[in-house]
Protein backbone atom coordinates (compact mmCIF):
# COMPACT_ATOMS: atom_id res chain seq x y z
CA UNK A 1 0.00 0.00 0.00
CA UNK A 2 2.27 2.84 -1.13
CA UNK A 3 -0.36 5.64 -1.57
CA UNK A 4 -0.91 5.34 -5.78
CA UNK A 5 -4.23 3.10 -5.81
CA UNK A 6 -5.03 3.62 -2.82
CA UNK A 7 -8.78 2.95 -3.31
CA UNK A 8 -7.63 -0.34 -4.84
CA UNK A 9 -6.05 -1.60 -1.95
CA UNK A 10 -8.61 -0.30 0.60
CA UNK A 11 -10.87 -2.88 -0.89
CA UNK A 12 -9.05 -5.77 0.45
CA UNK A 13 -9.25 -4.05 3.66
CA UNK A 14 -13.15 -3.16 3.28
CA UNK A 15 -13.65 -6.89 2.41
CA UNK A 16 -12.03 -8.09 5.08
CA UNK A 17 -13.49 -6.01 7.67
CA UNK A 18 -17.13 -7.37 6.39
CA UNK A 19 -16.31 -10.68 7.05
CA UNK A 20 -15.03 -10.21 10.41
CA UNK A 21 -17.98 -7.99 11.10
CA UNK A 22 -20.69 -10.52 9.74
CA UNK A 23 -18.89 -13.52 9.98
CA UNK A 24 -17.84 -13.12 14.04
CA UNK A 25 -18.68 -9.40 15.78
CA UNK A 26 -22.28 -8.76 14.96
CA UNK A 27 -23.11 -12.90 15.49
CA UNK A 28 -21.30 -13.06 18.71
CA UNK A 29 -22.59 -10.16 20.34
CA UNK A 30 -19.61 -9.50 22.84
CA UNK A 31 -19.68 -7.96 26.16
CA UNK A 32 -16.43 -7.59 27.31
CA UNK A 33 -13.04 -6.39 25.96
CA UNK A 34 -11.65 -9.64 26.92
CA UNK A 35 -14.47 -11.60 24.96
CA UNK A 36 -13.77 -9.86 21.82
CA UNK A 37 -9.95 -10.29 22.18
CA UNK A 38 -10.23 -14.09 22.16
CA UNK A 39 -13.18 -14.52 19.77
CA UNK A 40 -10.85 -12.25 17.09
CA UNK A 41 -7.98 -14.19 18.04
CA UNK A 42 -9.94 -17.36 17.31
CA UNK A 43 -11.76 -15.99 14.04
CA UNK A 44 -8.16 -15.06 12.86
CA UNK A 45 -6.68 -18.48 12.91
CA UNK A 46 -9.53 -19.47 10.91
CA UNK A 47 -9.61 -16.67 8.52
CA UNK A 48 -5.78 -17.09 8.13
CA UNK A 49 -5.76 -21.16 8.08
CA UNK A 50 -8.75 -22.66 7.62
CA UNK A 51 -11.12 -20.56 5.21
CA UNK A 52 -11.20 -20.84 1.44
CA UNK A 53 -11.31 -17.67 -0.43
CA UNK A 54 -12.41 -17.30 -3.55
CA UNK A 55 -9.84 -14.53 -4.14
CA UNK A 56 -6.95 -17.24 -3.69
CA UNK A 57 -8.65 -20.22 -6.09
CA UNK A 58 -10.59 -21.34 -3.09
CA UNK A 59 -7.01 -21.38 -0.99
CA UNK A 60 -6.83 -19.92 2.39
CA UNK A 61 -3.98 -17.11 3.14
CA UNK A 62 -1.85 -19.39 5.41
CA UNK A 63 -1.54 -21.47 1.54
CA UNK A 64 -0.30 -19.34 -0.77
CA UNK A 65 1.92 -17.80 2.11
CA UNK A 66 3.68 -20.87 1.65
CA UNK A 67 3.74 -21.40 -1.55
CA UNK A 68 5.34 -18.32 -1.94
CA UNK A 69 7.98 -18.91 0.48
CA UNK A 70 8.83 -22.13 -1.48
CA UNK A 71 8.61 -20.47 -4.99
CA UNK A 72 11.21 -17.51 -3.62
CA UNK A 73 13.64 -20.46 -1.83
CA UNK A 74 13.63 -22.51 -4.97
CA UNK A 75 14.66 -19.65 -7.44
CA UNK A 76 18.03 -18.82 -5.00
CA UNK A 77 16.00 -16.61 -2.52
CA UNK A 78 15.89 -16.36 1.34
CA UNK A 79 12.89 -17.81 2.39
CA UNK A 80 9.96 -15.93 3.52
CA UNK A 81 9.85 -16.25 7.33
Amino acid sequence: MDGRGRAHDNIFVERLWRSVKYEEVYPNGYQTVDEAYHGLHRYFEFYNHQRPHQALDYRTPAEVYADRAVTLSSTGAEALP
